[in-house]
């Protein structure tokens, strides 16, 4: 989930508060250094890399944009790091869409209307966690964070039929967007969804034993500030050998800004939250990980102990 601002644990589904969407597609190029260039392609002005550049410098980088850079993605939340728009439509277009459930399409439309519409899963992200969860034969899962439940709905349909997750978020008006289209699915059944923030119930779980190794899988896309303290709890939930994948660790390339980036003010405050988070996996002996350049960057963790 990208461009989100979230003060209250669990919340994936609260809009930038000065920001407003446009309708006008942008494609920026943000020169860092001269060897590295960032591309962003977004309906919505209010998205990703538009947040790093200085406000006196956007209306002058639009209008050249718009003459000499046509907008390629009109898809709900272009999120892919990668450099080349040619390249991330190719596997959509190859490997995504094609094999993309009909149930998650829809709900992916559904969700390209709502104004926030960046905070969603992007598609080849949600065909990932699809996969992985075959892949490590998940039954018992866990998110914190839904927004619309894209990445819900990936999880539900990777699930055996009795199959579990524990849906945490604290907008549940956002995840009855989505709803209808889950229960249409015949996958409602799996989902516990509970409202609020999530440490509470974090906590209370922790001091449960029951609890403890009980989670196949967990996908934490929610407040970046909360990063640190979730993994501190989510690391006695999970089961040895289980995974806990983190989202949004490369946050928009802009980890490797220069210190003087005129970064926007939250873009900034959360960047610093994730560059801790990175570090603190890098050396934590209790995971193995990969940080993966999917969507906004997705660090998994395996429980080793």
């Amino acid at each position: 989930m990208v461009g989100q601002v979230k003060s209250t644990p669990a919340m994936k589904a609260q809009a930038l508060p000065t920001e407003a969407p446009s309708t006008s597609p942008l494609r920026l190029t943000l020169n860092i250094n001269p060897s590295i260039y960032i591309h962003y392609t977004s309906p919505f002005i209010s998205g990703s890399l538009l947040h790093l550049i200085a406000p006196n410098s956007l209306a002058s980088m639009a209008a050249v944009n718009r003459e000499t850079q046509p907008a390629k993605h009109q898809e709900v939340g272009h999120k892919s790091l990668l450099q080349s728009d040619a390249l991330y439509q190719y596997i959509l277009e190859t490997s995504v869409y094609p094999r993309e459930p009909q149930a998650m399409k829809e709900l992916r439309e559904v969700t390209a209307k709502h104004p926030w519409n960046l905070m969603t899963t992007s598609a080849d992200e949600g065909q990932f966690l699809n996969l992985l969860l075959k892949l490590i034969n998940a039954k018992n899962t866990m998110e914190i964070g839904v927004y619309t439940g894209y990445s819900l709905l990936s999880t539900a349909l990777a699930l055996p039929e009795d199959g579990k997750i524990l849906a945490l978020d604290i907008n549940r008006e956002n995840y009855e967007i989505g709803l209808p289209i889950i229960e249409k699915a015949g996958v409602a059944h799996k989902i516990d969804f509970r409202e609020g923030p999530a440490l509470p119930l974090l906590d209370q779980m922790v001091e449960d034993v029951k609890c403890h190794g009980s989670f196949d899988f967990i996908f934490v896309d929610a407040d970046k500030d909360n990063y640190l303290n979730y993994h501190q709890r989510l690391i006695d939930l999970v089961k040895i050998g289980g995974v806990i994948g983190y989202d949004n660790t490369l946050w928009n390339g802009s980890l490797v800004a220069p210190p003087d980036a005129p970064l926007r003010k939250y873009v900034r405050y959360y960047r610093d939250f994730v560059l801790e988070l990175n570090k603190a996996l890098a050396v934590d002996s209790r995971v193995e990980i990969c940080q993966l350049p999917v969507g906004d960057g997705i660090t998994l963790c395996r429980r080793l102990s």
